[in-house]
This record gives C-alpha cells, structure tokens and sequence, in this order.
C-alpha cells in the first residue's frame, strides 16, 4: 500500500514539473493600450476638434452628447452636452489617414478649451479649414432652389409633437446627389430655436448594454432657414448630401433638436425611399 502510494505521489509531482515547465514556454499575447484623451464639453456653448484629416467615424459612447461634423468642413467636429451634468461618457473619431483618436468626455460648467486644433507629429501643417469638395458647387445650389418650391411626392415620412411637425415632402437625385426636401411647420404660440438638423444612419435594433452606434451623413449644401420656426408658421428647405444607399439592418434618421427645449423630432426613411428618389432634369 506504500509503495502504490508512493507512485502516486511521484506522477503527481512530475505532472505538475512537466505542466509549470510548459507554461512557461507558452509566450504570453500582450496588447498594447492606446490611452484616450481627456476633454470638457458644456450644454450652452460648442467645442471644437480640428483634425488634421477629413473626419471618417465618429462614435459616441452616450446620447447626451452630442457631436456633429462642421457643415461644409471635413475635418471639424463639432461638441456640446444634451444636458448638464451628464454621466462620464467616450468619443472615438477615425479620420482619412487611418488616425484613431480616442476621448473620454467629462461635463463642466466652463471647459478650459473651446478650440482645439488637434496635432499629429507625422502630417504636415495644413490650413485649419478642409472643405467638402462639392461645398460651394454651383450646380448643387442651382438644383436646391428648383426642388424648394416644388409640390409634395412623398407622404408618410412626418413626425409631430408639441404642435411642431417636421415633414419630408420630397427626396430627389441628380448626378451623385440626393437631395431632400423638408417642410418645418410651427403651429404653436412660442417660436421654435432650432438647435440641430441633422441626418443620422441608425442600426434598426440596438444590442442592449453596448454603445449607440451611428453615422452622421454631413450635408454638402443647405437652402433656407435652419436657425428657427418662429410661431404660426411655416418653412421649407432643402438638404443636399452625397448620394448614398442604406445597409441592410439599419435607417435613415433625419433629427431635429430644439435649442434649449423639449420639442424634438425625428423622422425614419428606409433604403427604398432613397432607391424611388426622382430623377432631377
């Protein structure tokens, strides 16, 4: 009974000799960190982020902030806080050199920075501005201000609340182009300040406990007035952006957001309304 005992405890601790000594063989797979940037954003005032490329991917990890690429200008990224005093939240861009910036994004009353000129030591300086290159493109304004007074070909694609209402009457192409023609009415006794109107591509089902996921169509040329709805009345305008089609699985979000108030809209469109779009002549 000693002796088979004694066998035993033997293996075992050649066992555990042969194990520990093959571990140590195994290499050990090390990632290397890339630390975020810190970064203040505020409720009533705009940072922002100038990057020495155009900007590609923008994600944020909280929809209280709020992030939008500088209208005409690719390499502007616009921030502000949905509300005051929001939880911790985390911003990555990837720009057109394959740059990945990271950020975790704290609230403050005043942020230390409200413009921040982003440098990367490998690319040489460039002006602050890179503009869309169909930015001021005449035939895109020309085309615009046909479509704005034209008659309704769409119905359906209309959200309303609080006596706002945000309609889309029409989406047209032409060449590489879509543009979409949208109605903003006000029928209310207070003027409607708007804070954003923007285009959003959206995943149709959200993963819980994972970030909101969302790509910002930048617009190449904007007619009419986008600063506000006075009351009692009503305004049309018209959105130009690159023509594009939508991934299955995911929407068109056109948002409109109301500067210091609770009076938002929003406004789905699938890929098929995009597809019908009507030929501009």
């Amino acid at each position: 009974m000693k002796k088979i005992s004694a066998v035993w405890i033997t293996g075992i601790i050649l066992f555990l000799s042969l194990t520990g000594a093959f571990a140590q063989d195994i290499p050990v797979q090390k990632a290397s960190v890339i630390p975020p940037y810190p970064l203040e954003i505020t409720y009533n005032k705009t940072t922002n982020l100038i990057f020495p490329y155009a900007i590609k991917s923008v994600d944020k990890g909280s929809a209280d902030v709020l992030a939008q690429k500088a209208i005409g200008v690719e390499n502007v990224l616009q921030l502000k806080a949905a509300k005051q005093g929001f939880a911790q939240s985390n911003l990555t861009v990837i720009t057109a050199d394959g740059s990945f910036y990271p950020y975790i994004l704290d609230y403050s009353d005043e942020p230390a920075n409200l413009n921040m000129w982003i440098i990367n030591p490998q690319v040489t300086p460039q002006p602050v501005a890179v503009f869309s290159a169909n930015a001021t493109n005449n035939v895109i304004a020309a085309d615009a201000q046909k479509i704005i007074s034209r008659d309704r070909i769409i119905k359906g694609l209309i959200d309303a609340d609080y006596n706002i209402v945000l309609d889309v009457k029409g989406v047209y192409s032409h060449d590489d182009v879509l543009y979409f023609q949208v109605s903003l009415q006000n029928h209310s006794s207070i003027d409607y300040t708007i804070q954003s109107l923007r285009f959003f591509i959206h995943d149709k089902k959200r993963i819980k406990r994972t970030a909101e996921q969302e790509i910002e169509m930048t617009p190449l040329y904007t007619l009419g007035n986008i600063g506000g709805i006075p009351h009692a009345s009503e305004q049309t305008i018209c959105i130009a952006l690159s023509r594009f089609t939508i991934p299955d699985k995911k929407y068109l979000s056109l948002q409109l957001m109301e500067q210091n108030g609770g009076r938002h809209l929003s406004v789905k469109i699938k890929n098929k309304t995009l597809m019908r779009s009507a030929t501009l002549l």
